[in-house]
């Protein structure tokens, strides 16, 4: 049975839940659920702290697990991320009270907080800079405001906590994140059971990323509507009752379908509509 460590909490819960379930897994109804094994998939999912899924599966306790690229690189467990989920995206940067400093090569002998110690000393390192960093869990940025440091490293999404005390980012960015699907470094072949979870998760991931789009259009305007919908191979050509009529499905990305309706109309289609995809292996 395949074993995998899901996040029970925060804000990586319950967009992972919710892919599980689209990927056609069952999912725990009570939060206060540790273990839920779902026979027919011959899964067992293990609902954990977020912070400690790359050190479980490191040790090759479990077999996959989805967790922040952040919180995997801060553990420094041996383990390793095998895909990109797209969600939960954020930024690690550094912060600081105006004037301080513009660059993390201003940071030699300040102090440094974060809940990110092992991705920070890592950066501070490879920078060549020589700054303690001191470990907090949560709510860094009252770290100036009562002297523990002069520089914070936390995680980003709009700035705007960060702004409201009184800080500007400074530097480049650590680390980008998103969730991610990860297994042991240098864990054996990919078996029959991860090969498909991964083909069900990455279905999802296409789905969520197009539409299926349908419409009528007249024969000798065909191609210039094909250029416009080519689908992933090619798209899927029905001739109609009324002769010089063509029906047309392809997929196309969610980002782009309004637009293109929107040129397939100029070019004469008529009838077009879009679908939702729930599922999808490629």
């Amino acid at each position: 049975m395949l074993r995998i460590a899901v996040p029970n909490k925060g804000s990586l819960s319950e967009p992972a839940s919710a892919m599980l379930h689209e990927a056609g897994y069952r999912q725990r109804k009570d939060r206060r659920e540790l273990v839920l094994a779902d026979s027919e998939n011959d899964v067992e999912f293990f609902f954990l702290r977020p912070r400690d899924i790359a050190v479980y599966v490191g040790s090759g306790k479990l077999d996959l697990g989805i967790t922040g690229r952040d919180l995997l690189l801060d553990s420094g467990a041996g383990a390793e991320e095998i895909m990109q989920l797209g969600f939960a995206g954020s930024t690690l940067r550094y912060a600081t009270r105006p004037g301080t400093a513009k660059d993390v090569s201003e940071f030699g002998g300040m102090t440094v907080a974060t809940s990110f110690p092992g991705l920070v000393r890592t950066h501070l390192s490879d920078q060549q800079v020589d700054a303690s960093v001191v470990e907090l869990d949560g709510a860094v940025e009252t770290a100036i405001q009562l002297g523990v440091a002069e520089i914070i490293a936390d995680v980003v999404e709009t700035g705007t906590t960060l702004r409201n005390a009184g800080l500007e980012i400074i530097s480049a960015p650590v680390l980008h994140s998103e969730a991610v699907v990860i297994r042991s470094t240098g864990a054996s072949a990919e078996g029959p059971k991860i090969g498909q979870f991964l083909r069900r998760m990455q279905g999802v991931l296409v789905a969520r990323q197009y539409v299926m789009m349908d419409y009528d259009i007249r024969a000798e305007r065909l191609e210039a509507a094909v250029a416009l919908t080519p689908g992933l191979e090619s798209p899927t050509i029905s001739p109609l009752h009324d002769k010089g009529w063509v029906a047309v499905r392809s997929m196309v990305r969610t980002d782009e379908a309004q637009r293109i309706m929107d040129d397939l109309y100029e070019l004469g289609a008529r009838a077009i509509l879009t679908t939702g995809i729930h599922a999808c292996r490629l």
